[in-house]
């Protein structure tokens, strides 16, 4: 059952990681330690992800989720709607090299950044630990 839910997932965090299902399929939250030990949570968009094995994100490096990584690499990523609910806690952490913001880069980061080679703009690389899911009806909860 557990790998059933598992890839059930894998397929949601597909969907929500294209172009096509960006804000389509649920809502991605990203949760960040703030420099007074408090967890923050703000409404991300998914830009790229292998299934619960990695997520990645795009952020300024100037801004207050990239301030956060510096300070703490703890996070948690919960994507939900009305029918599933994915946490997934872990570390994230910022990257800068050319391929991989190219590799990022999707339609909408034109309207935050001036290109993949932009300074300001970088990669936030999710990688969980362990999981929470629940998808049709059934929860199940593990370490990765």
């Amino acid at each position: 059952m557990n790998q059933e839910i598992i890839k059930k997932a894998n397929e949601i965090i597909a969907e929500a990681a294209t172009d096509t299902g960006r804000h389509q399929t649920g809502i991605c939250t990203l949760a960040l330690i703030d420099d007074k030990g408090f967890p923050t949570a703000s409404t991300i968009s998914l830009a790229r992800a292998d299934g619960i094995k990695w997520l990645s994100f795009v952020a300024g490096l100037a801004s207050n989720k990239a301030k956060r990584i510096q300070n703490s690499s703890k996070a948690s990523v919960c994507i939900n709607s009305a029918n599933y609910n994915i946490t997934l806690v872990g570390t994230i952490e910022i990257l800068t090299d050319l391929q991989t913001k190219k590799d990022t880069w999707y339609a909408g980061c034109e309207y935050h950044f001036s290109g993949a080679d932009d300074p300001n703009y970088c990669v936030l690389k999710f990688t969980p630990s362990r999981y929470n899911l629940f998808i049709g009806g059934e929860e199940v909860e593990g370490e990765i």
